[in-house]
């Protein structure tokens, strides 16, 4: 067993990307090895029957292979930005509608043909729900506070993937709160960081390790 955690991960999943960030934040360094989602290491698997990313692969031989779960143990451990100050009541209900009736909607929208679905319909019941947050974002910059917090990258890597599958769509619409809460986090240090790009790892591979550096990351 290695000394540090082994995060299993892919670029571009939005759940992958919220445990990233906060590993990033609280400083915690890990073996990172991307995964091919169409060729999943055997290694993944038997550490994580339900073989989705992120799965964290403890020192100690325990596995967390929730992304929600991987944030707050990391933030139990270091909590710089006192992220679980609002991990209250509030964050739950943002996350609960964001990772059920929103994703459900970004899938069908996004993916429309595979499941088989009406695009604009699954768009437009996204969209009410990004309506509630831009209205949330009219007072402050975040989704609970100015600065950002356990909500802010639970939801932002989600609200990303709406935007990025008709950007032109997205803008036009009247979110001006959302819109520019959105490019700050897709400009943010702590997001171009945990973006790293690897190549899928394979058995016998040299390890990669997840880069963070405090000062470069706090913007």
């Amino acid at each position: 067993m290695t000394d540090l955690p082994v995060l299993y991960s892919f670029r571009r999943c939005p759940y992958a990307m919220r445990a990233r960030m906060a590993l990033l934040v609280a400083g915690q360094d890990c073996i990172l090895r991307e995964v091919l989602l169409r060729n999943k290491p055997d290694e993944m698997i038997a550490a994580s029957s339900k073989a989705t990313v992120p799965v964290l692969v403890l020192p100690d031989g325990g596995v967390i292979d929730e992304s929600l779960d991987i944030m707050r143990w990391v933030l139990e451990i270091r909590d710089p930005e006192d992220w679980l100050e609002t991990d209250g009541d509030a964050a739950e209900e943002l996350v609960a509608a964001n990772d059920g009736p929103f994703k459900h909607h970004l899938d069908r929208y996004k993916y429309a043909t595979r499941h088989d679905t009406d695009p604009v319909e699954h768009r437009d019941a996204g969209a009410a729900i990004l309506a509630d947050l831009d209205q949330r974002l009219e007072k402050r910059s975040n989704l609970q506070r100015d600065q950002r917090s356990f909500a802010d990258i639970a939801l932002f890597p989600f609200v990303r993937q709406f935007a990025g599958t008709d950007r032109a769509w997205f803008d036009a619409q009247p979110w001006p709160n959302l819109r520019a809460w959105l490019d700050r986090h897709l400009e943010s240090a702590l997001f171009k960081t945990a973006m790293l790009r690897l190549q899928p790892w394979q058995p016998g591979d040299a390890e990669r390790r997840l880069l963070h550096d405090r000062d470069e990351i706090v913007g």
